[in-house]
């Protein structure tokens, strides 16, 4: 592999945080009907949000027919970026450049509540603010990102954009141009969750696993699950958290299911300074990402297809991988590193680049978080807000934004 060493014991298509510590969550089978107010179907990281934020004052049940923390949650990278996929300016074409500033500003405020969320329950998971450098590329070039960085200042985000020069003499990375930017953040996203669904049994909620619902029957007081186990889940509503995997009955106009395809080095990486404070993404398609975690791992991802099934194929994750290392290596030629894991996952688009949250049309007190996008992690803090506040009969001044 150029730039790049891959190690005989080779952890192939295990995610890092997989082996992360501290991912203890108590779950029980349902061995007979239960009755709650809200039912929470997903134990990954939305729909450990989501639990969390409502235990607090309901009786909650989480579902899922896998053990928690499956799914999407292990495949991420955790950079929890308020920056979303699109463009300001060009999410401003798609939805209409009041909204694209609205969607912008609530993403930062969620990466926010993220990182309080975190402090306030002491929740153990390699948190840290970091800045962000986002490279012009093949599909952004430079006048798109001085563009780009002309419209966050006029909205007060924390963004600049920096020539070739400036890059290369506090970078040292060759590319014609960049935006620097404040205010994200990176973490275990394993042991985010775990610490989440931990903190919202302490408060009364309880998970089920292995358990899968099999079907969901609204009425006007409320909905039974259907379950594999025989025994049914009567709830006041429900909220499908299903990261990735559509479920059923539940539309998804205009988005699709792709793949993506990440690696970890081995600990103790020599970097330059800057990337230890700093998430690192670029204006390609498809584009490079990486950072580095706190023992000194890059954790590196990339090269979406577009496809459902393709994160499946073995051969093709090692044939991935290689050239994300060589990507990197172009990037930044002075970086050594041995691969010591890599991994393959699904993700979700849609056609505004932003989640769906909320109703699900036709089924009274069925919700769904379809968190698409790059963004995944943040996504769920704000599905967490909405979700909660519609629960509680409130009002979400954002909540038309992620309407499907």
């Amino acid at each position: 592999m150029d730039g790049a060493t891959i190690k005989r014991d080779l952890r192939t298509g295990r995610s890092l945080w997989a082996d992360s510590p501290g991912l203890g969550v108590k779950t029980r089978p349902l061995t007979q009907a239960i009755s709650v107010d809200v039912a929470v179907v997903g134990a990954g990281i939305s729909g450990a949000f989501v639990a969390h934020e409502l235990a607090r004052d309901h009786t909650v049940a989480v579902l899922d027919r896998r053990p928690p923390l499956m799914g999407s949650t292990l495949a991420s990278t955790a950079m929890l970026q308020w920056e979303i996929d699109l463009p300001l300016t060009t999410l401003a074409g798609r939805i209409g450049p009041a909204n694209a500033r609205r969607a912008y500003r609530r993403s930062q405020s969620a990466v926010d509540a993220l990182q309080k969320i975190v402090i306030d329950e002491g929740i153990r998971c390699g948190l840290k603010p970091k800045g962000s450098l986002y490279l012009a590329g093949d599909e952004y070039g430079h006048r798109a990102l001085e563009a780009e960085a002309e419209a966050r200042t006029a909205m007060g985000l924390k963004s600049r954009y920096i020539g070739p020069a400036e890059l290369r003499e506090q970078f040292g990375v060759d590319r014609t141009g960049a935006i620097v930017s404040e205010g994200s953040a990176s973490a275990d996203p394993a042991r985010l969750a775990a610490g989440l669904l931990r903190r919202a049994t302490e408060k009364g909620a309880k998970i089920y696993s292995r358990v899968e619902v099999l079907e969901a029957v609204s009425d006007p007081d409320g909905v039974t699950l259907l379950t594999d186990a025989g025994h049914a889940v009567r709830a006041g509503k429900v909220i499908f958290c299903c990261g990735y995997e559509f479920p059923k009955g539940v539309p998804t106009p205009g988005a699709e299911v792709i793949s993506s395809w990440a690696l970890a080095s081995k600990p103790r990486v020599r970097c330059p300074a800057w990337l230890r404070d700093t998430l690192v993404w670029e204006g390609c398609d498809p584009y490079l990402y990486f950072r580095m975690g706190g023992d000194g791992r890059l954790i590196v991802g990339g090269e979406d297809e577009a496809s459902a099934t393709a994160h499946e194929d073995t051969a093709k994750l090692k044939r991935k991988c290689q050239t994300i290392a060589r990507k990197l290596r172009r990037l930044l030629p002075d970086l050594e590193f041995e691969v010591d894991y890599t991994w393959a996952g699904a993700f979700g688009e849609s056609a505004t680049g932003l989640p769906q949250i909320g109703p699900v049309e036709g089924q009274d007190h069925i919700h769904a978080v379809m968190g698409f996008g790059g963004n995944g992690i943040t996504y769920s803090v704000i599905a967490s807000q909405i979700i909660g506040r519609t629960i509680r009969g409130q009002v979400d001044p954002d909540a038309d934004l992620y309407r499907a």
